[in-house]
């Protein structure tokens, strides 16, 4: 198993140059088919792992329970990891330094920090605390002695609560404060992906979703994305899948559907591949 000292040199450097794609692993077995398949790295997903509790995603989950899970995804593979750790578990500049701190401490190559409120309607922190919010994570970063990437996002684009500038002007202050990689998901298209990238001189984490779903890899490094995530995307194919089944047993009281499975001796031999 490769040492997490390289895990963590590796993702920092894969962050220096080129354009790279960091899929999303809910389980065990699901980073372990990621890990086989060539991934070069591996984030949670806030969503996915909501899933398999459950729950529906933004903030049903504990700072505890994503702990655990992301040492379990720490453990799964010979990758990096990065945590999708929603808003940090916390409000106060603070508690989000610790939460990084805790982040570090089982194992992770990075996190993500939102600057969403984890309560009815999932309205934006007000832009001074986000960007302090974000110093904290930061200094908290700085201060492991080790590589660490630190991932700002400004999510109110995509949960409807402010415009394309007003997330620009936040990823400009998390810059200033001392993020490693910025990140707005689902923008309007490439128009505007292409503003977010020109915003910056840090790296920027791209989201393939909603329309962006259309570009390609090379697409993606054109326009100077450094990282492109799957956030909870393959998640909800495998359950958009189950429902297709389910409701063809179901309703039609067919099992034709089922030969798209993969075989058994295939999973069992990636399992195997992905854990090095």
């Amino acid at each position: 198993m490769t040492s997490l000292a390289d895990r963590h040199r590796r993702f920092h450097d894969l962050h220096q140059s080129g354009c790279f794609v960091i899929p999303n692993p809910w389980d065990i077995g699901s980073a372990r088919l990621m890990a086989a398949s060539g991934a070069v790295a591996l984030a949670t997903t806030s969503a996915g792992f909501a899933f398999t509790l459950g729950r529906p995603d933004m903030g049903r989950v504990s700072r505890e329970e994503s702990l655990r899970h992301a040492e379990e995804m720490v453990r799964a593979t010979p990758l990096p990891v990065s945590g999708d750790f929603e808003n940090g578990f916390a409000d106060a500049p603070d508690d989000v330094a610790e939460t990084i701190r805790l982040a570090a401490e089982v194992g992770l190559s990075g996190c993500s920090i939102e600057d969403t409120q984890m309560v009815d309607g999932n309205p934006a922190y007000a832009f001074d605390l986000s960007v302090e919010r974000i110093r904290a994570a930061a200094d908290a970063a700085r201060s492991l002695g080790r590589p660490f990437i630190l991932c700002a996002r400004a999510d109110g684009v995509m949960n409807g609560v402010y415009d394309l500038d007003e997330a620009i002007r936040r990823i400009q202050a998390f810059e200033k404060a001392g993020a490693d990689l910025v990140y707005v998901p689902v923008p309007p298209g490439e128009a505007e992906l292409r503003r977010v990238v020109g915003a910056v001189s840090i790296p920027v984490n791209a989201l393939a979703a909603g329309p962006l779903r259309a570009l390609t890899v090379p697409d993606f490094a054109a326009i100077g994305v450094r990282r492109i995530s799957l956030g909870s995307m393959i998640a909800r194919v495998t359950h958009a899948a189950i429902a297709e089944q389910m409701e063809a047993i179901v309703r039609d009281g067919s099992f034709a559907k089922l030969s798209a499975a993969a075989s058994g001796d295939r999973i069992n031999a990636m399992l195997i591949a992905g854990a090095g």
